[in-house]
């Protein structure tokens, strides 16, 4: 491996890796000697990155050169930690998963002063009652609606009732008591919503749908808001 190969992946480890690294789980990574990797730790910073900890303690990427600092307003600043933060609570393993390592690659992106905001932020997101946990791999789903392709699962409604659906997935939502994919089922000819946590034996089909989620989500987004309309007449 080359050096500029290594020190791109050491910037990566850094990058990605909980805080702070030591110089051997490092090297561990790498597959490199701890003392590779002090060298490489003083060429990155020779570099113009900002990484802080000495040997014996660890180190942590604070800003990185090789990325353009981001300009945010601090309510900017407030309001991506504040989302990123319901994103750890509500979402599935991999999206909290992706939603914490969010974070730790806009820290690395920030001027030092607004990284330490995000640091320290004053808002933040907690729920004592947390969504049903969804029965099905929620990633792979999202995938399958990112690939238009249909998805087949068994499904048990409120009452009790099994029945097997085959579907176009179109968005999954993600709401107070239960997450929820809004989709075009092929059995009822109609937009369906099914709770996640009422999902079981998914399979994704060779079947695309492609291109017609995108104009498939909005007729389904613009009736439920007529039917809401509708109903906020009546009431």
């Amino acid at each position: 491996m080359s050096r500029t190969a290594r020190l791109f992946q050491l910037m990566q480890a850094l990058r990605s890796g909980p805080s702070p690294r030591t110089s051997v789980q490092l090297a561990q990574d790498l597959g490199v000697s701890p003392r590779t990797i002090h060298r490489d730790i003083d060429a990155l910073r020779a570099l113009g990155a900002v990484i802080d900890g000495e040997a014996g303690f660890g180190f942590t990427l604070i800003e990185d050169a090789t990325l353009p600092p981001l300009g945010f307003t601090n309510d900017e600043l407030e309001a991506l930690v504040l989302g990123l933060r319901e994103v750890q609570l509500i979402g599935d393993p991999a999206l909290s998963d992706a939603a914490s390592e969010a974070l730790r690659k806009l820290q690395g992106r920030l001027p030092q002063r607004q990284s330490h905001r995000l640091s320290h932020a004053v808002l933040t997101a907690t729920r004592f009652d947390r969504p049903a946990v969804p029965t099905i791999d929620v990633a792979v789903l999202r995938q399958a609606a990112w690939d238009e392709r249909a998805v087949e699962f068994a499904y048990t409604d409120a009452k009790g009732v099994g029945t097997r659906r085959r579907v176009n997935p179109l968005s999954i939502v993600y709401m107070d008591r239960a997450s929820v994919l809004l989709s075009w089922c092929h059995l009822r000819e109609d937009f369906r919503v099914f709770r996640l946590d009422r999902m079981q034996d998914m399979d994704v089909s060779d079947e695309s749908f492609r291109p017609k989620r995108v104009p498939l989500l909005r007729e389904a987004i613009a009736r439920i808001r007529a039917e809401r309309e509708a109903q906020e007449q009546e009431s």
